[in-house]
């Protein structure tokens, strides 16, 4: 298939330079449907292109659709490569520049056979003429790959029996579902770009989650679990090295992640190796406890000599997966939460030993994505502004990066919210943050506003300072004349060590004070009308929401999404359990107090605050039981106002135009209704 390189004349294509005119278009839901977002950012080796998956929203095809762009560094006009409802994915430049390969799932008419049988394949996009010719060809399909050098290597999958004393009596009996049994594994192959033959490199039944190969291609290593079900990754993973030469796997020992850590229940993740191939860098997070980030020096033999365990400057919070070794380097760089910022840290490390950390971004950056040049001198990521959403920007390592992208040029004239960071003393003395979003043209000494109080979830993560409009709050509420209150309360990221762990064993309690004094302060500082106040979040922003209502009444209207509302029927349900065991210190049969005491369902009885519950139908991390209970507890036997949206085929979050707009639509009329007295559209 050939496309032409279109080089965009639209506003939605033009880089930065562009003005901002006067800002007089006051937000709206709809406004939230014209962002485009920017993702996956690649930088070429020679540092002269990047390339990312940019987002939009088809109202028509009721969801969101992915294309590749690219740019010319450092005063390229972005052009876009792909044209394609099928999702374009995972672009990585060859090493000349010339290409780029991708992967993407494509279907041709009633193609069973691969590439076009609708199964992930990796594609090669030429930069010059356009031209995009399948590289592999597998019929289930590929899930990872990682180009390296002239070779290509990849995962795909097979489904592979468990072996056992009743092994045959379910293969004679294979209609029902069975809990276990089959399993998805992830063979790995190598694909020669020279000549197009392809090899298997390592089959041994193992789940693969992610994986990377050294820059010589004698060592792999892989993040593995004997089963594809989620909670296997949750404390029951392994870090291997394969060598791949002497077909040698090695399990790294894990004692420092799981028997010397906080919880057992941790996800690796991210192995990476170093330029010279020695030093395989990894990630661990846990809920509710701060994440690690690990290097293990290896020998020849595969046997680890060193081992360190980096240690983080000030209150940082490790954020995300993404971990990189800057080339020509031993620094090892990687994102944090800090404060509400997300910067990037460079740490350097020698033989498994840790030396000086540099910070490579200015202060008040909220980073994304990141990639350095293959001299390691250039860098390129993607930043969120106060006045701006995700965008380009790139330059000299040491050097303030500069601004690239303008891919929203309609925010331009948006009337944007004041966006601050608020602080304040919770009941037992510590402080605590959020982010505060008032209306444009709010004035000290204005008439107190209504007030939103928006909750992140996780709740290991935090609210960052930057601009946001969600289907989830923020930005669409300050446009219609409310304060909105992020709070980072206890629990949250960036905060320091013990602020995080602070929550682990007081859920419902330490984390709602917080909440509750961040409320106090506003209202007492003459911002907030302490008569009009409002509560949302979702997952574990639900899961508070939930909290606060059944904890006092003083939230005139509320909206619920995606939240937990007992404890140990989260603990059945939900995929990552570890999460739960984690903040009630046990099992359910160990800590029967601590689950009833954090569960709202066990403080229901005086709820009055009207309450609009959202829940995805097939949503698995906090599945829809919990919404139906509490519209049951609301509806039937309290008498309290309620409105109960399950969305078909949703999971964890939203993801369709028509049920984005809905949340959106139903939480401002709820609000607006129950908070302002705003009378409801009547058919």
């Amino acid at each position: 298939m050939k496309h032409g390189l279109f080089t965009l004349s639209l506003l939605a294509a033009t880089s930065v330079g562009v003005n901002a005119g006067e800002r007089n278009h006051a937000i709206t839901i709809d406004d939230y449907f014209t962002i485009q977002g920017l993702s996956q950012l690649v930088l070429s080796d020679n540092g002269k292109q990047a390339a990312w998956v940019q987002s939009h929203w088809d109202k028509e095809a009721d969801k969101i659709l992915k294309d590749l762009w690219r740019i010319t560094l450092p005063d390229g006009t972005p052009e876009r490569l792909t044209f394609t409802s099928e999702n374009e994915s995972s672009p990585v430049f060859s090493a000349d520049g010339r290409y780029l390969f991708f992967s993407k799932a494509q279907k041709k008419d009633e193609a069973d056979n691969p590439p076009f049988n609708g199964k992930t394949q990796i594609f090669r996009l030429s930069l010059t003429s356009g031209e995009t010719v399948p590289i592999t060809s597998v019929k289930a399909g590929i899930s990872k790959f990682q180009l390296q050098g002239d070779s290509l290597w990849f995962l795909s999958e097979r489904e592979h029996k468990e072996s056992g004393p009743f092994a045959t009596l379910r293969a004679n009996h294979d209609k029902p579902q069975y809990g276990h049994g089959t399993v998805s594994v992830n063979p790995l192959y190598r694909l020669d770009l020279n000549n197009y033959r392809t090899e298997l490199v390592l089959d041994d039944d193992k789940v693969v989650w992610d994986f990377d190969v050294s820059r010589d291609g004698k060592r792999i290593a892989r993040v593995t679990t004997l089963d594809n079900e989620l909670v296997h990754l949750e404390g029951w993973s392994e870090v291997e090295v394969y060598d791949v030469d002497a077909k040698r796997n090695t399990v790294l020992a894990d004692d420092a992640w799981r028997a010397q850590a906080p919880s057992p229940y941790g996800w690796l993740m991210q192995p990476r190796w170093s330029n010279d191939g020695n030093q395989l860098a990894f990630r661990i997070d846990y809920d509710g406890y701060p994440g690690q980030l690990f290097v293990s020096r290896i020998d020849n033999s595969g046997k680890v000599t060193n081992q360190l365990d980096i240690a983080r400057q000030g209150d940082d919070t490790l954020n995300g997966s993404n971990i990189l070794w800057r080339p020509n380097s031993n620094e090892l760089c990687y994102r944090v939460y800090d404060h509400g910022r997300v910067p990037l840290r460079c740490t350097t490390v020698r033989d498994a030993k840790q030396g000086k950390t540099r910070t490579l971004t200015p202060a008040d950056y909220v980073v994304g994505g990141f990639q350095f040049s293959a001299n390691g001198k250039q860098l390129a990521l993607s930043h969120n502004g106060l006045d701006h959403f995700y965008e380009l920007y790139s330059g000299k390592v040491g050097k303030p990066p500069v601004r690239r992208t303008n891919i929203n040029p309609q925010v331009d004239n948006w009337l944007l919210p004041q966006i601050s960071t608020v602080r304040w003393q919770a009941p037992d003395g510590s402080t605590v943050e959020g982010i505060l979003e008032l209306p444009a043209g709010y004035k000290k000494g204005d008439q107190p506003l209504p007030l939103v109080v928006q909750i992140h979830g996780g709740p290991t993560a935090a609210t960052s300072y930057s601009l946001e409009h969600r289907s989830y709050g923020r930005s669409v509420f300050a446009a219609n004349g409310y304060a909105l209150l992020s709070p980072n309360y206890r629990g949250s990221t960036g905060y320091g060590d013990q602020f995080l762990v602070d929550l682990i064993g007081k859920e419902h309690l330490i984390e709602v004070a917080d909440i509750e004094a961040g409320v106090d302060k506003l209202i007492a500082d003459g911002i907030v009308d302490g008569e009009k106040l409002a509560v949302m979040g979702w997952s574990n922003g639900g899961y508070l929401t939930n909290a606060l209502i059944s904890t006092n009444n003083r939230y005139k209207a509320a909206s619920s999404g995606a939240g937990v509302w007992d404890q140990r029927l989260q603990w059945m349900l939900e995929d990552t359990p570890g999460h739960v065991i984690n903040y009630m210190q046990g099992l359910p049969w160990e800590q029967t107090e601590a689950y009833h005491n954090a569960s709202s369902l066990s403080h229901a009885a005086d709820i009055t605050t009207p309450t609009v519950i959202h829940m995805g139908e097939n949503d698995e991390r906090v599945p829809a039981p919990h919404a139906k209970a509490l519209y049951r507890t609301l509806k039937q036997y309290l008498n309290v106002p309620t409105e109960l949206l399950i969305y078909p085929g949703e999971g964890h979050g939203l993801s369709t135009y028509q049920h984005k707009s809905a949340k959106m639509n139903w939480d401002l009329a709820w609000f607006n209704h129950y908070v302002l007295g705003k009378a409801t559209s009547q058919s």
